[in-house]
């Protein structure tokens, strides 16, 4: 018999802890070198833990669910063994613990469900549970209110001495709360940690968002131009998130105190360009950084930003895609908003907000035409940033966009 450790990889110095999220094999599993065997939750991706060898899978030491630490052992490969011949003892030690577990948990009532019954004068342990390992869910509890309930008649004790007179006792019926289920379930490490900073992000920065309405025409001809040609030339679309970015580097190279961030009592002026984009995944948001973005390209750009896109799907975006960041941009117009005041992601001084492109009245020279008009929102820290430079910077990327030429000779 030959023992292989797998421990939780390294994690970042930021990260203390993560989550088991579900392993993918079981005690007397074959397993290969390199394959995955349980995916870890942190507060900022989700990374993989590789098996460290072949062999067979012969021991978990923690479960689902389960909070680890950098380095932690959690499992045991035998290279020398055969799959489905584990050693009695080590293939039936989880599931003796798991078998324990579930019955302790059994009849437990989850906290809206402990609450409803109290409510409603039901003792503990009256209501079966379907919940997972038998606890009591408050579906159940609804359920098993809504059943009828007999009347029951009891004689009612009499003090001593009082004319002797028996009275039925009325039936406590529990009340009926109708169909409306509730389930409560944990936050994700990455739903607490991107709670955690944006109320970090609105209690230490003195936020104000500042506006513009921008006329994309120009932008939506030069796509259509240059769509067919780009995607061959290239091998991806030309959206419009490249022409967003490449406006923004724009504005920051004329403000740079856009581009800053605050360190104590210092503003650090950053000779960088590194955007992170707001992306939404299964998980929730992510943001990860195109590092350097002054110096990409428009296909760069797209490539990267759909690079990005498919790794958020799979929940395959790495530490090393999402730590840093100096300037952020929020397409919510993707969604259809119209109009949002984007909260600041810490430890940047300023976040762009891109909203819908709408067809609108607009007034030019005196006669009214429609234009596809988009409105932009900057919210910036006022504590660095005062008003003449964000509002300027926002109007720097206006003239970008509604003349792209300037793009090109960077005025």
């Amino acid at each position: 018999m030959a023992i292989v450790e797998v421990k939780v990889p390294q994690l970042s110095e930021s990260v203390a802890e993560a989550t088991l999220l579900q392993w993918k094999k079981k005690v007397g599993d074959a397993v290969t070198a390199d394959e995955t065997l349980i995916e870890i939750e942190t507060d900022k991706v989700v990374l993989e833990c590789p098996a460290p060898s072949s062999g067979v899978l012969v021991e978990i030491l923690q479960g689902d669910g389960a909070t680890v630490a950098a380095e932690q052992l959690i499992a045991r490969i035998d290279t020398a063994a055969v799959a489905g011949a584990v050693a009695p003892a080590a293939a039936a030690a989880p599931v003796a613990a798991a078998a324990a577990a579930s019955q302790s948990k059994a009849g437990v009532a989850m906290p809206a469900a402990a609450k409803l019954m109290a409510d409603g004068g039901m003792a503990p342990g009256s209501v079966a549970g379907t919940g997972k390992d038998g606890r009591v869910t408050k579906g159940d509890v609804l359920s098993a209110a809504a059943a009828p309930k007999p009347a029951v008649a009891a004689p009612v004790a009499i003090p001593t001495g009082a004319p002797t007179r028996v009275l039925p006792q009325v039936a406590t019926v529990a009340p009926d709360l109708g169909d409306r289920p509730e389930e409560r379930v944990p936050m994700t490490r990455l739903r607490a940690r991107v709670a955690e900073r944006l109320l970090q992000s609105q209690s230490t920065n003195a936020i104000l968002t500042t506006f513009n309405e921008i006329n994309m025409a120009p932008v939506m001809d030069m796509r259509k131009r240059m769509q067919e040609r780009f995607e061959k030339e290239h091998g991806v679309k030309l959206g419009f998130m490249s022409f967003f970015v490449k406006a923004a580097v724009h504005a920051l190279k004329k403000f740079p105190v856009l581009n800053a961030s605050v360190d104590g009592n210092d503003i650090v002026y950053h000779g960088y360009f590194d955007i992170g984009i707001a992306v939404g995944s299964p998980r929730g948001l992510v943001v990860p950084i195109l590092r350097n973005a002054d110096q990409m390209s428009f296909a760069e750009i797209e490539k990267k930003i759909a690079e990005f896109g498919q790794k958020a799907k799979d929940g395959k975006l790495g530490m090393d895609d999402m730590t840093g960041g100096t300037f952020s941009i929020s397409n919510g117009g993707t969604f259809g908003s119209m109009m949002s005041t984007p909260i600041i992601n810490p430890p940047q001084s300023a976040i762009l907000g891109v909203h819908a492109t709408k067809d609108r009245a607009m007034v030019e020279n005196g006669q009214v035409v429609v234009r596809p008009m988009n409105y932009f929102a900057m919210s910036y820290d006022h504590r660095i940033i005062d008003g003449r430079e964000a509002v300027l910077g926002l109007v720097a990327m206006k003239e970008a966009l509604e003349d792209p030429a300037r793009l090109l000779f960077d005025i």
